[in-house]
């Protein structure tokens, strides 16, 4: 074969190989800005689920704290009960 052809195909391989690193390269980057964004919204459900976690915690102290209130309101009307716990 002739030289000029060994050069066109040396550098039609140099090309492709060229084409297939940089398209590696950007799917690569594609990959990982999509795992970015997909951490960061799990992020966002995480912090809206301990905010959510945060106000259930505080409804339930509320609610013991009202409980116990009535609980010895119950206790200092009930005519049944001869004394009191701290006894």
């Amino acid at each position: 074969m002739a030289t000029w052809i060994w050069i066109v195909i040396a550098v039609a391989v140099v090309v492709v190989v060229g084409l297939a690193v940089l398209g590696g390269a950007q799917r690569r980057k594609k990959e990982h800005e999509e795992r970015r964004q997909q951490a960061q919204q799990l992020r966002q459900e995480a912090d809206s689920r301990e905010k959510l976690a945060r106000d259930h915690e505080e409804h339930a102290r509320e609610a013991r704290r009202a409980a116990a209130e009535v609980g010895a309101r119950a206790d200092r009307i009930d005519p049944d009960r001869d004394a009191p716990d701290d006894q």
